[in-house]
């Protein structure tokens, strides 16, 4: 399988590129993006684990000794644990979410899928996942993976991004061009 020369052009890339390597030799794809959504969730939902990887007073071992504890707290598989462990030996801790991001892309073009990120004022229910996902699937010809959020902020509507693509039909949005129209 050929991987993206963008995603392994960056730091953060050949790192996850490196693990996909080792994860699909052992046969643990599924498992390691498993290990790495959790750790993705983890990180969104606490201020002190990013504090932690983005700390750059904190010394290899210190850093090491932490992520392995939180490692076993999110009950991450063997090699996630020993993954973690080099970006912290490597004072490269700052890079994981990032790491996350292109192992999914990664794991996603191997199964042929397109990773989707959908964001909506409000929760989408399930079957306005199931819809959406099938609009997208039209579009792009290829399974999707969809990963949604949530922000207020947008007021309404949907904001898409599909790789580098964007689709923003969000309200807001909609509001800023007409008063940009409205001052010319």
């Amino acid at each position: 399988m050929e991987i993206s020369s963008g995603i392994t052009a960056s730091l953060s890339g050949r790192y996850a590129s490196a693990l996909f390597d080792l994860a699909n030799d052992q046969g643990f794809v599924s498992a390691v993006e498993g290990d790495l959504e959790k750790l993705d969730a983890a990180l969104r939902e606490s201020a002190d684990l990013k504090g932690l990887i983005n700390n750059p007073q904190l010394g290899r071992d210190e850093a090491g000794r932490a992520m392995d504890a939180v490692a076993g707290l999110l009950g991450l598989g063997e090699l996630t644990k020993k993954f973690v462990g080099v970006l912290a030996a490597n004072r490269r801790l700052s890079a994981l979410p990032d790491v996350i991001r292109a192992f999914g892309q990664i794991a996603a073009a191997q199964r042929g899928e397109v990773s989707a990120e959908v964001t909506s004022a409000h929760a989408l229910d399930d079957a306005q996942v199931a819809a959406l996902t099938e609009k997208l699937k039209a579009r792009t010809g290829k399974s999707i993976k969809l990963k949604t959020s949530v922000d207020p902020e947008i007021l309404g509507g949907l904001v898409v991004k599909i790789g580098s693509q964007m689709i923003d039909s969000s309200i807001r949005t909609r509001l800023n061009s007409l008063a940009q129209a409205m001052k010319a």
